[in-house]
């Protein structure tokens, strides 16, 4: 998948952090911003961090909205556990590009008149056994069992009037 400008400045601005740190030596810090500032793909600027640190990452985040939605995708930091309320708005969290650092994750669905979309990783699984909704549903298109050394997401809570959808990015198809 294609970066953009975002992208490649955050992967910027890591690599000016291990340098600031002693991780990395001038030189291969010029070499890593060269190579980061003209990335076409994830798999790009991924090659560029792999032998860093993994940025830290709080344990717990509650993200709430009374009439809005709640919207996380692109390089974020994933927390252990991830509490999502949100009375009239929907929840989409697309796992697909961030950083994990925790094997398995715990998300918190509290909805009343919304619905959630996760997105993971290709080859995650998750586990949608506790969300409980009064007028919707939870669908699944991702295996629901651990898979050892992949994602593994625990999805519980409820939505009254809305449902769940987990599912990978979908593939895009180019025509000419």
């Amino acid at each position: 998948m294609r970066v953009s400008d975002a992208d490649r400045e955050r992967t910027a601005q890591r690599l000016q952090q291990a340098f600031t740190e002693g991780r990395l030596t001038h030189l291969e810090l010029e070499d890593r911003l060269e190579i980061a500032l003209t990335a076409k793909t994830y798999a790009d600027l991924r090659g560029l961090v792999t032998d860093l640190p993994v940025e830290q990452v709080d344990e717990v985040i509650d993200l709430e909205s009374k009439s809005g939605n709640i919207k996380r995708s692109g390089d974020w930091g994933v927390p252990r556990r991830l509490r999502a309320a949100s009375k009239y708005g929907s929840v989409e969290l697309d796992f697909s590009q961030a950083v994990i650092p925790h094997q398995v994750v715990e998300v918190e669905l509290d909805l009343a008149y919304g619905s959630a979309k996760i997105i993971l990783p290709e080859g995650a699984a998750a586990n949608v056994d506790s969300f409980r909704s009064e007028w919707g549903r939870a669908d699944s298109d991702v295996p629901g069992r651990p898979r050892p050394g992949a994602l593994y997401v625990v999805i519980k809570g409820h939505a009254k009037y809305g449902g769940l959808t987990v599912r990978y990015p979908r593939r895009r198809r180019f025509t000419h």
